[in-house]
């Protein structure tokens, strides 16, 4: 889907809103964390991580590879009052520029539909993540209700938005993630799959943990 960057940040404004606060509150209570340095990875105009900055006390940086997109952040940012908590990051996933452990929480909505390397850009996030962090990654609505509120809207605007779902999240999407992960060779991970979302949930520990 081609979109200029405010054109991106007018469809998470109006359509997409609903999403963020109950996703960012759903990871909060899954990982039990609350403090130290959360990603979020593609992160567009920053809608997730400032969600997650309101609910918790993590430091949050919003990283992406768009120049305009970061400036949209920036001023989100402002407009939430969260210049203290929070910053943007001019980065591609595929090459973290944080040091080994440093990161309690990474998340990301939507982006790694468009990510190039999955195994390259799992082992970055790995590499990144402290021990006893988790990572949210891939695309999910929250609630049915929600995401049928965003589906009238959506497919008013894309006709073939079902048939972009069904690629994204639909039965045959958590394959190849696992093999993706499998050749980063992590095994500290889970695929939470349901009509209303696709995530790949990454706890990082000492040794491998059966979920």
């Amino acid at each position: 889907m081609d979109t200029t960057a405010e054109q991106f940040d007018q469809l998470a404004r109006q359509f997409f809103a609903p999403v963020y606060p109950v996703i960012a509150a759903q990871f909060l209570e899954t990982s039990k964390i609350s403090g130290g340095l959360c990603l979020d990875l593609g992160c567009g105009s920053g809608y997730l991580g400032l969600a997650i900055a309101r609910l918790s006390n993590l430091v949050v940086s919003l990283v992406d590879s768009n120049p305009e997109m970061l400036a949209l952040a920036r001023r989100n940012i402002k407009e939430h009052r969260l210049e203290k908590r929070v910053s943007t990051l001019l980065a591609d996933v595929h090459r973290i520029p944080l040091a080994d452990c440093t990161v309690q929480l990474a998340v990301s909505r939507g982006s790694v539909f468009f990510w190039q390397d999955l195994p390259q850009a799992f082992s970055e996030i790995y590499r990144v993540m402290a021990p006893g962090g988790r990572a949210f990654i891939g695309g999910g609505f929250g609630t049915p209700e929600i995401k049928k509120q965003i589906d009238e809207e959506m497919v008013q605007r894309q006709p073939n938005w079902f048939e972009h779902l069904r690629e994204n999240i639909g039965p045959a999407a958590p394959d190849k993630y696992h093999t993706a992960m499998s050749q980063a060779g992590i095994a500290d991970y889970y695929i939470d799959h349901s009509p209303i979302g696709l995530w790949v949930v990454i706890k990082k520990n000492n040794s491998s943990v059966e979920f």
